[in-house]
């Protein structure tokens, strides 16, 4: 049933909400990563047979393996696309290997541009252009000569118009404004670029209600064609402050291939959910010491640091109070590594989640669902990812996204795009997400590699998805940004960057790691240091203040799990999360 709302929207049902996309039509979708995704209208959307969409947004992960499971899409224009920490997107990944659909593959600044210039309902949008990348390389995207250097630092971005834009909110009002809150992903830009919102909500409150969310944001009702009302719409993904994501659940929905509906959860799983999105960081931690108080196994020698525990602790050590630090997508080992920062020596550390959502979150232990709703609840600013790359990444104020990547070489030259297996199969990768801008954004490139081996640290990259082209500091400093280094950490040792040669040093061992054995891990021979020195381990005060405080859980052991031992790891995680929040909704 429809009902008219003043200013054009109408609350519709679910079918009727989806039969607004037509064929041919080029859509956009909402929410990030595991936050807020509109599942339950894609669901509906990949019934109601449209065929031939564009799918256009910053990610593709689960909302894009529905629709291609669907044979909905044909050209899909993106920056990344996996299944988050559940693994990679099997049928994106087919897609662009079998070459079933169209492509065309952006960096994050270049695809924001593209929205922008939408909204404002100009041609182009300019942006800066991401030095040494292979992207954009064979695209038609116009650019400007600096007649001093003699580069090309800028490019002009053609307008992306989306003719629809689903997505998924917290509340709309009676008169058909829609409110969302916590990480709004690409929305508030996305939704002004579309020709016709779609939104389903949670909830509708009388008007003069919205607002009351913390630091939400309402798009007017003259931007909305349609509202649906379904509860749990977002369901497992989260929508906060109703329910966390439900973890066990999104286990299940990406075990199959397209991942599968699911039915509402049982009561008492909602009720769980529910409740772990009020829970405060406070009743969190004393449930962490209650836990680990109870534990029957073995301690861990408190003076022997796991290859995880050393990596992380070294991380953290390159941090101080005055750092801004980024979290990426899929990186649990980096942002173990800024908690712990600032639970030991750098309690004033700046912490953006969710992709750059939620600005400077308080201190809490690693974990999953719950992780993002204590982010939430203690962000000093939530917003979308393109505000804080607008305020922060662009003018060069972060200091460190610690990243990693399916290939590194001695250039310290990334690749997240495609590889050729031994076999000679090419491999798709899930893209670059925003590494090849903050390559030279950030003030430091401090990259990691879990299991290094020939086949992930070679001598030349097949393609680059990013590197750091402005290494001289006064060169730095002309462009507006600080000077910085890079580096990167491996399962073995640490590697240093000699800018005037453009080539990672062999600075450290890991303890027990010979020269041989590093070698034998490479796909070329190291520049070494004048002196290979044993990398530093932790203190015991370090090491249990990350076993027992900021990882108790071990999330950050999931990128070193070999992928036979992942899944079962990812599940004694997620168990052991489950019996966290009940304890702590029992105190």
């Amino acid at each position: 049933m429809t009902t008219a709302v003043g200013g054009g929207s109408q609350f519709v049902d679910l079918g009727e909400l989806v039969g607004e996309v037509r064929s041919g039509d080029r859509i956009g979708v909402g929410g990030a990563l595991l936050t807020r995704l509109p599942l339950a209208a894609l669901h509906a959307l990949a019934r109601s047979g449209a065929k031939n969409l564009t799918y256009a947004s910053w990610g593709g992960g689960i909302p894009l393996e529905i629709l291609l499971g669907a044979g909905a899409v044909d050209r899909i224009v993106f920056c990344f696309s996996s299944l988050d920490i559940f693994g990679l997107a099997p049928l994106f990944r087919r897609a662009l290997e079998e070459k079933s659909v169209e492509v065309e593959e952006l960096p994050a600044y270049a695809f924001t541009a593209r929205l922008e210039a939408a909204l404002q309902n100009v041609p182009f949008m300019p942006f800066r252009l991401p030095g040494g990348s292979d992207l954009l390389m064979a695209d038609a995207i116009e650019t400007h000569l600096d007649e001093a250097t003699g580069e090309r630092d800028i490019g002009f971005a053609p307008r992306l118009d989306l003719d629809c834009f689903l997505m998924h909110a917290q509340r709309a009002d009676e008169a058909g404004n829609v409110e969302v809150s916590g990480a709004r992903g690409m929305d508030t830009t996305a939704a002004f670029a579309s020709h016709k919102v779609l939104a389903t909500v949670e909830e509708v409150v009388p008007v003069g209600s919205l607002g009351s969310l913390r630091h939400s944001f309402v798009i007017p009702r003259h931007f909305v064609r349609a509202i649906a009302v379904v509860p749990h719409g977002a369901y497992p993904t989260s929508c906060l402050p109703f329910y966390t994501a439900d973890f066990a659940a999104l286990a299940d929905l990406t075990s199959s291939s397209p991942p599968r509906e699911l039915p509402l959860a049982a009561p008492a799983v909602l009720h769980r959910i529910r409740d772990a999105a009020t829970l405060g960081v406070d009743r969190v931690r004393d449930a962490v010491h209650e836990m680990a108080s109870t534990r029957d196994e073995a301690a861990p020698d408190p003076a022997i640091a796991s290859v995880d525990e050393l990596m992380v602790c070294w991380l953290a050590r390159q941090f101080d109070d005055e750092s801004i630090c980024s979290a990426g997508a899929v990186s649990p080992l980096a942002v173990t590594s800024y908690l712990l920062a600032k639970a030991t020596h750098a309690p004033n550390l700046t912490i953006f989640m969710t992709s750059g959502g939620l600005l400077d979150v308080a201190l809490r232990p690693m974990l999953l669902s719950l992780g993002e709703a204590l982010d939430t609840a203690t962000a000093a600013v939530q917003c979308g990812g393109e505000d804080s790359y607008r305020w922060y990444y662009q003018q060069g104020r972060v200091s460190y996204e610690v990243v990693t990547s399916a290939q590194i070489d001695r250039h310290a030259r990334t690749n997240n795009i495609s590889v050729t297996s031994p076999s000679g199969r090419t491999v798709r990768l899930p893209g670059q997400g925003g590494m090849a801008d903050v390559a030279d954004l950030h003030q430091n490139f401090l990259l990691y590699l879990t299991r290094q081996s020939p086949l992930s640290l070679v001598d030349s990259v097949e393609h680059v998805s990013a590197s750091r082209c402005l290494h001289d500091p006064d060169a730095r400093r002309r462009a507006g940004l600080r000077p910085g280094s890079v580096g990167l950490i491996t399962n073995l040792g640490v590697f240093g960057f000699d800018g005037t040669r453009s080539e990672l040093v062999l600075e450290t061992l890991h303890p027990g790691v010979t020269l041989e054995e590093m070698r034998g891990a490479m796909g070329f021979d190291p520049v070494l240091a004048k002196e290979i020195g044993v990398t530093d381990g932790p203190s015991p005060e370090t090491l249990a203040c990350l076993r027992k405080e900021v990882d108790p859980l071990g999330i950050r052991r999931l990128e070193f799990a070999p992928a036979k031992d992942r899944s079962a790891l990812l599940s004694a995680c997620i168990e052991s999360e489950r019996q966290l929040v009940e304890r702590a909704l029992r105190r």
